[in-house]
């Protein structure tokens, strides 16, 4: 049985001849390049909704020397803080015409070094990205097209970078719970560390993690808390040996009375961990987590937040590489964003 041949595709002279125009001049319309008046414009994209024009992105990269697309590359896309600030990007990338194409490194160097090749391979035309590492970047280095950084700063890398105020939130974050008579406050973090922390700083190859801890151990210090360094615990996440290490924590003899989650997920494992060890927020520990997740505001109790702006975190970075991409060559910008501290009723005073 024969097929039906299938419909020949609209094509740009169909476009032209349906808006009355030139051939020229509706690809210059459609290819978003050139310039007419805005009565022609209007006309051919008329006729381009009227006939269901689709654009042939393989002629189109190869009139224009672009693709009409972006590559992101995060560090968890299960994470909401990503979700989230994939969502602001790609907002503002749908309204300047510009497809979105999304990688996940899994918070690995070598992940996100292939992410950008294949990205690189099709010809995006920009890349965002949240740097695995701050200690091993000659790859970005290397990046030819415009470069703009997603919440985690590299500051020998002159490029636009969008952050949070990490460290000022933790150390607001951890005078909370200092002021609510606290003295033995652990941070945990999903984040991986061989050995203990004891001060090493520079051993921290993500700026987020490091800016946190940073503001912890500065909050901790404020109160005449000694030992703070003691109290940072590495690689909780979501696995078996992360969940062992949380009931090790809870069941020890000097538990801690509160603790500073780094991310929303870190604090759902907590806040499970806590219950399974008969435990009660915030009669038996305190509890405070970065990222205001939906969870947080249904649990009993609602469970007290470092508010960041992640879908502006997203949108503004994806503004500045949208403005490099339309020519704008000023010096990069490294913007701060402001966070705000949700207080909800997972922090009571210490009785330890």
């Amino acid at each position: 049985m024969k097929r039906p041949s299938k419909a020949p595709s609209v094509t740009v002279s169909d476009v032209a001849r349906e808006a009355k125009v030139s051939k020229a001049t509706a690809a210059r319309v459609l290819g978003g390049y050139g310039t007419v008046s805005e009565m022609v414009r209007a006309a051919v994209l008329e006729a381009a909704r009227a006939l269901d024009y689709r654009p042939n992105e393989l002629a189109r990269s190869m009139t224009t020397g672009r693709s009409g697309s972006i590559g992101v590359v995060v560090g968890d896309i299960e994470n909401p803080f990503f979700s989230l600030a994939v969502r602001g990007i790609s907002d503002v990338a749908r309204l300047s015409g510009i497809n979105v194409i999304l990688a996940n490194s899994g918070e690995d160097v070598e992940a996100e070094k292939n992410a950008i090749r294949v990205l690189l391979a099709k010809q995006v035309d920009g890349l965002i990205v949240t740097p695995a590492q701050s200690s091993e970047i000659a790859h970005l280095k290397e990046i030819a097209c415009p470069l703009a950084l997603l919440d985690r700063a590299l500051p020998e890398l002159a490029v636009d970078t969008v952050t949070v105020d990490d460290r000022n939130a933790a150390l607001r974050a951890t005078r909370i719970l200092t002021e609510a008579g606290h003295r033995r406050i652990a941070y945990v973090t999903a984040a991986v560390l061989s050995g203990d922390f004891r001060g090493a700083a520079s051993r921290i190859n993500t700026s987020t993690v490091r800016e946190r801890i940073l503001g912890f151990i500065e909050g901790c210090r404020e109160a005449d808390i000694e030992g703070a360094e003691r109290n940072i615990h590495f690689g909780s996440g979501r696995s078996e040996s992360a969940h062992a290490l949380m009931q090790r924590l809870l069941k020890s003899a000097e538990r801690p009375t509160a603790i500073l989650a780094s991310d929303s997920v870190v604090a759902l494992e907590l806040f499970k961990a806590i219950r399974e060890c008969g435990l009660r927020i915030p009669q038996d520990i305190s509890l405070i987590t970065f990222h205001d997740a939906d969870w947080t505001s249904v649990t009993t109790p609602p469970i007290t937040v470092i508010d960041q702006p992640v879908y502006a975190l997203g949108k503004s970075v994806a503004e500045l590489l949208i403005r490099r991409l339309k020519g704008d060559d000023r010096p990069p910008e490294r913007i701060v964003l402001p966070t705000t501290i949700i207080e909800r009723m997972s922090v009571g005073p210490s009785e330890a």
